[in-house]
């Protein structure tokens, strides 16, 4: 009977600690899986800041390129900008991403602040957000993306990365031109856009839509190998 008795307590005690073990077991696949998913979750999540300057006397200006090609990119999605904190938002769905797309209303030189808090709030990755200004230095309705850079003297993306403290984020620059004599640069950037630059603008503003959409849902790399060829 002793024997009997060990050989059940042993049967029972292995019994016991292989349930535990299987239980072990599931947790770790089951807490693997929570980790996956909210990985998953929450790298489908983008954030699009076009860059610019709130007020009528600055609509429809050069500088203002940014907020052009996010309100094309609503439009594009038939949704509208609603008030947010430090930023009109407009959200949007993509093959199941989803895209939070922003015009600071915080003055281009405190841009950082607006893109920090959505950052934060939306719990976007800096992999995942895409920065988009004017650039004198290229010609007008040029595109060019890159993966990260310098703020290459612009106000905006100089107070992005000193208040998210990286510049490990992509950009696209869109080209404004620079036609414009010594001494006028300010006025040529805050100026609006003349009819032919506008005839110029528009499908370049049609392929930026495009672009976006691209970098959403192929990433940034193989986005900078197709379009900016064009």
């Amino acid at each position: 009977m002793r024997e009997c008795r060990n050989a059940g307590m042993q049967e029972c005690g292995n019994a016991g600690m292989l349930e535990c073990r299987n239980g072990v077991g599931l947790l770790l696949i089951l807490v693997e899986w929570f980790l996956l998913f909210t990985y998953i979750f929450f790298s489908m999540k983008y954030l699009i800041v076009g860059l610019g300057n709130i007020g009528d006397e600055y609509a429809d200006t050069r500088h203002n390129i940014g907020f052009i090609a996010v309100d094309a990119l609503a439009q594009n999605f038939k949704t509208t900008f609603e008030v947010g904190r430090l930023a009109s938002v407009a959200r949007m769905s993509l093959k199941g991403r989803t895209l939070v797309a922003i015009k600071p209303t915080t003055y281009m030189n405190l841009s950082g602040k607006a893109v920090r808090y959505w950052m934060q709030k939306e719990d976007i990755p800096r992999e995942n957000v895409l920065v988009i200004v004017d650039d004198l230095a290229l010609p007008l309705g040029a595109l060019r993306l890159k993966s990260k850079g310098s703020d290459g003297g612009h106000n905006g993306l100089i107070s992005i990365i000193e208040t998210i403290e990286s510049s490990e984020f992509a950009r696209l620059r869109i080209g404004i031109g620079s036609d414009f004599a010594k001494g006028y640069q300010v006025d040529y950037v805050l100026g609006r856009w003349t009819a032919e630059e506008t005839k110029t603008l528009i499908p370049r503003i049609e392929t930026t839509v495009e672009l976006i959409k691209s970098f959403v849902l192929i990433g940034t790399e193989r986005t900078m190998n197709f379009f900016n060829k064009k």
